[in-house]
């Protein structure tokens, strides 16, 4: 039996705990917990190989840490363990995805920005489950981290046994697909670790194959330069002319490859009041929301993941969708007018983003 020795000088079971550990994080609303070491070597290889490859684009932050990421006792000294939990983040009442993606002048927002800011949620939850550990064991070292740091969250949970990497490189598991947040807490708890799960994704290649603009460039490697996600959110610049068309209504985020996953099919909706839809912001019209002044942008959206963007880059997002609407669809004249209000924004990035949707929506 492995025991750990508590500030007070008492002992406690290392399994025990761990389970304890895992049945705090189900009681506290997360869907599952795990337990992984902290040796990444395996995967430190592939992440400097992806930045190598300029993969990673204008997010300078990944290059800054480099192999940090695979490394968390560099991060955290003294880290031995990195508790991993997962959320489920589907809102129960939101339109149909592709229903939505394939309307006339619909805007799609990826379903996990539907609600509030989930860095916000999961950072909280995370501080509770660790203060539950707190309180029974007394005081230990941690830290929680939710896509917030330089962290292979994938790469952990999978190690916790959380599900496997799936080819979109995103988490996948058997029971809820991949539409869920992670976090993690760094600690100098020495608990056991658990197995991880193996690879079901066999020969399936949807998610690379619905790519709108072949982001995945192989299995399990994504070039993000590519990706409307990077594109809607992390790009600060303009967009690539060339990949404008292929954004279609996407305005922020981008959900396909997720979408047309077999496992998504026992995806699960969560029970978070925070991640229920705000805003309409589900099936709303590209129009209606470029329509919004910067004061609508701030009030409707603060607190929630999309007002990270800012309203200019929020506009240049709603401008490629209007401009990827058929010249010749019912839509089509509102969009123009819409568009036209904003020939002379103020921002550049707006303005160059506008022109480009008015000549493909008023060719002659």
């Amino acid at each position: 039996m492995t025991t750990l020795t508590q500030q007070n000088g008492g002992t406690v079971d290392a399994a025990a705990l761990a389970g304890d550990i895992r049945r705090w994080g189900i009681e506290l609303g997360f869907q599952r917990v795990g337990i992984s070491d902290v040796n990444l070597e395996d995967a430190e290889p592939r992440l400097l190989e992806w930045l190598r490859a300029g993969f990673h684009g204008d997010m300078d932050y990944m290059a800054k840490h480099g192999a940090k990421r695979a490394r968390p006792a560099e991060l955290v000294p003294g880290t031995v363990r990195v508790i991993a939990a997962r959320l489920n983040y589907l809102p129960p009442d939101a339109a149909d995805s592709w229903q939505v993606i394939n309307g006339a002048d619909r805007a799609f927002v990826s379903r996990y920005a539907l609600g509030r800011d989930y860095h916000k949620v999961m950072r909280q939850r995370l501080q509770r489950f660790a203060a539950r550990v707190e309180a029974a064991i007394g005081a230990f070292s941690y830290r929680v981290f939710t896509d917030s740091a330089p962290v292979m969250e994938v790469e952990i949970a999978r190690k916790a046994g959380l599900g496997w990497r799936g080819k979109h490189t995103l988490l996948l598991t058997r029971d809820a697909g991949s539409m869920f947040f992670l976090g993690e807490i760094y600690t100098n708890l020495p608990l056991p670790v658990d197995e991880p799960q193996h690879d079901h994704c066999g020969s399936c290649t949807k998610c690379i194959d619905v790519c709108p603009t072949q982001a995945i460039v192989a299995p399990y490697k994504l070039d993000a330069r590519r990706c409307i996600s990077y594109l809607t959110i992390e790009h600060y610049g303009s967009i690539p002319e060339e990949l404008r068309p292929l954004i279609g209504n996407r305005v922020y985020g981008c959900d396909d490859c997720q979408l047309v996953c077999p496992w998504n099919k026992f995806a699960q909706t969560s029970a978070e009041p925070d991640f229920a839809v705000r805003n309409g912001l589900d099936d709303v019209t590209l129009a209606e929301l470029f329509a919004w002044s910067a004061e609508d942008f701030h009030a409707r959206l603060l607190g929630s993941a999309i007002h990270r963007i800012g309203y200019e880059r929020w506009l240049r997002n709603l401008a490629v969708g209007l401009g990827n609407l058929a010249p010749d669809s019912t839509a089509a004249p509102r969009a123009v007018a819409a568009l036209r209000t904003r020939v002379a924004d103020p921002s550049a990035l707006v303005r160059e983003h506008v022109a480009w949707a008015l000549q493909r929506l008023t060719p002659h």
